[in-house]
C-alpha cells in the first residue's frame, strides 16, 4: 500500500485528489494539509510515502515546504499545479531544485474528455515517485546552484563536433540545472533539449534554467537558427528536430514511446543531419525514450553519454542504453558538464 499525503488549499481540489488516488486499491490518502505549515507537521507525524504538493497556497507556499520538507524528513515529492502564471511556474522550478522529483498537471475535472488521461499521468507518476529513494536536503545559503567540477581526462576527439542532443525525463530538469551551470558561455555549439515535461511549464522551465545557471536557454521556435552557446527546449506538443540546412524544425508528427517530444526523434534528426559530428545525451527518466537511436548515434561514430545509475532519480531510459551497449561514457551530472568541455571545445 502507498500512502500518499495530498497537500492542497482548495477543499474542492483537495477532496477530487483523494478521490483518484482512493480508486486505486495499491494507494490509500493518510492526509489532508492545506498549507505548507500543515505539510511539513503531517509529513513528520505519518511519514507518508509520497506527497503531492500544490505550489501556491497561504501562508508558506509549496516551493518552502518542499524545502523544509527534505531537510526534515526526506520524503518523495510531486509538485501537482495548474497555473499557467509564470511566477508560479518559475516557483515550482525552485521546487524541483529544492528536491521535489516530478511536475505533473492538476488532473482534469469530471466530464472534461482529458480527464482520464491527466488523471492516469497523475497516478502514474505517484506510483513511481513511491519507490525512488530520497536524501536529506541540507539548508542552502543561497538559491544559485553551486558544484565543484571534477577533473576528467578525456582525449579531444579527433573532428568537429557541431551539436549536443540531449533527452531526459523525470528527474532531467535538476541534471540540466547541473550541467548548464558548467558549460561556458561560450560554449561552441548549440543544445537541443528534449525534456519530457506536464503541459504549460515549458516556458517557465527555460526561465528557470536562464535564471539559476546563467546559460541562455530559449523555448525553440520553428524556422530559427540554433547559435553556439544557447540551449533550446522542444515547446509543449511538438517534436524537435534540425532541417536540411541546420535550422530548427518543430513538428506534430506521432508521438514516439508515447511522448512528443521525444528523444528518440531529435536523436534521429541530429544524427540524419551531422552523423558522427554530434553528441547524444540521455538523462534520468522512466521509459525507454531515445536508447535505440542512442545507440544508432554510437554505430554512426557519434559521442554518446548516458548519466550513470547512482544519480538518476529513474534510471529507465539511461538504464535501456546501458543495455543496448550504447553509451561511449557513463557519467554523473558534474562530470558529463566537464567531458563536454573537453570533447567539444574548439
Amino acid at each position: 500500500m502507498i500512502n500518499v499525503l495530498v497537500v492542497e488549499d482548495s477543499a474542492v481540489v483537495a477532496e477530487f485528489l483523494s478521490y483518484l488516488l482512493n480508486s486505486d486499491p495499491e494507494i490509500h490518502v493518510v492526509g489532508i494539509a492545506r498549507n505548507g505549515e500543515e505539510a511539513i507537521k503531517a509529513a513528520i507525524n505519518k511519514k507518508p510515502d509520497v506527497i503531492t504538493m500544490d505550489i501556491d497556497m497561504p501562508g508558506m507556499n509549496g516551493f518552502e515546504a518542499t524545502r523544509r520538507i527534505m531537510e526534515i524528513t526526506p520524503t518523495p515529492i510531486v509538485i501537482v499545479s495548474a497555473s499557467y502564471d509564470p511566477k508560479e511556474v518559475t516557483t515550482t522550478f525552485q521546487a524541483i531544485e529544492a528536491g521535489a522529483l516530478a511536475i505533473v498537471g492538476k488532473p482534469k475535472g469530471i466530464g472534461h474528455s482529458d480527464l482520464e488521461q491527466s488523471a492516469r499521468e497523475f497516478m502514474q507518476t505517484v506510483k513511481l515517485m513511491s519507490e525512488v529513494k530520497v536524501v536529506r536536503r541540507w539548508p542552502k545559503r543561497n538559491d544559485v546552484v553551486s558544484v565543484i567540477e571534477p577533473r576528467l581526462e578525456l582525449k579531444r576527439v579527433p573532428r568537429e563536433i557541431r551539436v549536443v542532443a540531449i533527452g531526459a525525463s523525470t528527474g532531467g530538469p535538476i541534471v540540466l540545472q547541473t550541467i548548464l551551470a558548467l558549460l561556458p558561455k561560450t560554449f561552441p555549439v548549440p543544445v537541443l533539449i528534449a525534456q519530457h515535461m506536464a503541459s504549460g511549464f515549458t516556458e517557465g522551465f527555460a526561465q528557470w534554467l536562464t535564471e539559476s545557471t546563467g546559460f541562455p536557454v530559449h523555448v525553440a521556435v520553428d524556422g530559427q537558427n540554433p547559435t553556439f552557446g544557447n540551449a533550446y527546449v522542444a515547446p509543449d506538443g511538438f517534436h524537435l528536430r534540425l532541417d536540411k540546412v541546420g535550422r530548427i524544425g518543430l513538428t506534430k508528427d506521432e508521438p514516439e514511446n508515447g511522448l512528443r517530444p521525444s528523444a528518440s526523434y531529435l536523436f534521429r534528426s541530429v544524427l540524419n543531419i551531422f552523423g558522427a559530428n554530434a553528441v547524444g545525451i540521455l538523462l534520468s527518466g522512466m521509459g525507454k525514450d531515445g536508447a535505440e537511436e542512442l545507440k544508432l548515434m554510437k554505430e554512426k561514430g557519434a559521442l554518446t553519454i548516458v548519466q550513470d545509475k547512482e544519480t538518476c532519480v529513474v534510471f529507465g531510459m539511461p538504464g535501456e542504453a546501458v543495455k543496448l551497449d550504447a553509451a561511449s561514457y557513463v557519467l554523473p551530472p558534474e562530470k558529463i558538464a566537464a567531458a563536454l568541455k573537453t570533447l567539444v571545445a574548439r
